[in-house]
């Protein structure tokens, strides 16, 4: 064996008929990787009980902050990402997602800085919160407990929301993100409340059952988006910002699930150059030399392609003044549909449900989720190992 491989496996074609084996597939998938996805909802529940029982009082003492810091990366970055979406352009302080190490220059006493690690040991929430700490600015910190990060929180009497660590942290997104929201929510920056944590929920679990492994792939809309970007290269754009969130946290697990490589972005920057790609090589180029009269479906055929997953949020935030921006975004969704069209590039679309901003992202996230595990599974791979990145961190870290 080539040294660095150990434990990669699988193959270049996927495997249809294994989807449609739970049997099969609970053989393949020894980590619980689909037992964990399905278990966001109940992380939701969970992380909103356990934010409850800690002391974020104390960050409303001080006032309305003048910023705030989301510091982790990876997973525990995309929580940022998701406050800063939510509580939208007009949030009256900025909030600023952070993944590096430390903290921005000029924090200080007037900000807060919310520290995130899934481990509870990630160097970059480690020194974003001791940073924090020196330099008088309010902290919360969320992650593993008995961790590294807690001892931190407690030496510096900051709150700490302790996530039980039952699942790979690409998995973990709801446990790490409620708390962040609820810390947000103490500041008086979003209006997050009960309801909209109970509806969010119930649609993570309604998902789940709809992608569970024993529901077919002609009803199962994991299984069929799976299926249907399986030999392609994916491209996911959001057309709108919450959209966009949730393109990029597709993008994250295609790559770590999957080993796929995707573009993700906004619907927006993508009509000002990377929609180019539907005239490149893998897209529309093609066309002209493939037979006319060849199933659309044979990849032999056809080679390797584009295949575009359009995230569409409908929904319009209650804040806002006009459906000016709702509309221009349906009409740049609706001509990015039509170019693909043109070009015969495959396209997949996940409309946003739901009343609140939380609600509509968890529809546009849960079934992406599941669908990348689908896709690890249908090409022999176990979505929870990944050695390259346990090599990497080897690696980098002597």
């Amino acid at each position: 064996m080539i040294e660095g491989t150990a434990g990669v496996s699988g193959h270049r074609d996927p495997d249809e008929a294994l989807l449609d084996n739970p049997d099969v597939l609970a053989e393949h998938d020894p980590g619980g990787m689909l037992r964990h996805t399905a278990s966001a909802g109940a992380q939701v529940r969970e992380s909103a009980a356990l934010t409850a029982e800690a002391n974020l009082s104390v960050l409303a003492e001080e006032g309305r902050p003048r910023a705030v810091v989301i510091a982790g990366i990876g997973t525990a970055g995309r929580t940022g990402d998701v406050l800063a979406t939510v509580a939208g352009p007009r949030c009256p302080v900025p909030v600023i997602p952070h993944r590096s190490s430390g903290v921005p220059g000029w924090v200080g006493a007037a900000d807060v800085v919310i520290a995130v690690s899934a481990s509870g040991r990630s160097p970059e929430a480690l020194a974003a919160a001791e940073a924090a700490h020196r330099r008088g600015a309010r902290l919360v910190a969320v992650g593993a407990p008995d961790s590294q990060l807690q001892s931190v929180a407690e030496r510096a009497r900051a709150p700490f929301i302790p996530v039980p660590r039952r699942a790979p942290a690409r998995a973990s997104l709801w446990a790490l993100t409620v708390p962040v929201l609820l810390a947000a929510r103490t500041l008086g920056l979003v209006k997050v409340n009960e309801a909209d944590l109970a509806e969010t929920a119930a649609r993570l679990d309604a998902d789940a059952d709809r992608s569970r492994p024993t529901a077919e792939s002609f009803v199962n809309p994991a299984k069929s988006l799976a299926l249907g970007l399986a030999g392609s290269v994916p491209i996911v754009w959001g057309s709108s910002p919450l959209a966009t969130v949730a393109a990029r946290r597709f993008g994250d697990t295609l790559s770590a699930n999957a080993r796929y490589p995707v573009v993700t972005g906004a619907l927006g920057e993508a009509g000002r150059g990377r929609v180019g790609l539907l005239d490149g090589v893998f897209g529309g180029l093609v066309e002209s030399a493939r037979d006319i009269f060849a199933d659309p479906d044979d990849t032999d055929e056809r080679g390797t392609r584009l295949r575009l997953v359009l995230l569409r949020d409908g929904g319009l935030n209650p804040e806002d003044d006009a459906d000016e921006p709702l509309a221009v975004e349906e009409r740049r969704a609706d001509a990015v549909q039509t170019l693909a069209e043109r070009r015969g590039v495959r396209c997949d679309v996940v409309t946003a449900e739901g009343g609140s901003a939380l609600e509509r992202l968890a529809s546009l996230v849960a079934v992406p989720d599941f669908a990348s595990v689908y896709l690890a599974l249908a090409h022999g791979l176990d979505p929870m190992a990944v050695p390259a990145v346990t090599e990497m961190k080897e690696l980098a870290n002597p």
